[in-house]
């Protein structure tokens, strides 16, 4: 088994409330468990913060406040395919904790490292949060770019 810490910064692609949460930052752990083949399953837990944005009070359709992203916490499973010793592509699903509720979450990605050691990598994600708004019925997605450093 092998395990990764990273810093991150999501892009807020498409949210309804996307001018209170623009973009945020957070830490993450991920864990690859190791075996002969090229498909590893994975592990991941990431948890980031939203300080920006403008911060405007939103409505929902019915009158109710809409909710901002203060924080998300993810943890996410699923399979690796390494294409080579330096390059992996993962698709991950699990539950997403968004202020308070719990959604469902997909991420896949686009991982590398930057030397045959393995020490440092960098990683290019997708996330797509379903139904976060649920009475306007909308998505949360963001762009996902991560720097890690191996830990064992």
């Amino acid at each position: 088994m092998s395990t990764n810490l990273s810093i991150q910064y999501n892009h807020t692609l498409y949210d309804y409330t996307r001018g209170n949460n623009p973009g945020g930052i957070g830490l993450g752990l991920e864990t690859f468990f190791n075996n002969r083949g090229k498909f590893k399953p994975t592990v991941e837990l990431t948890g980031d913060i939203y300080p920006g944005g403008d911060k405007v009070l939103r409505t929902n359709p019915d009158g109710s406040h809409a909710t901002t992203i203060g924080s998300m916490v993810n943890l996410f499973v699923g399979p690796s395919f390494h294409l080579s010793r330096n390059v992996y592509l993962s698709f991950m699903a699990g539950p997403s904790f968004i202020s308070g509720q719990t959604f469902f979450g997909i991420k896949p990605s686009f991982g590398f490292y930057f030397s045959e050691t393995q020490k440092w990598t960098g990683k290019v994600s997708f996330i797509n949060i379903y139904n976060r708004t649920k009475s306007v019925n909308e998505d949360f997605g963001s762009l996902s770019f991560s720097f890690g450093v191996k830990l064992f």
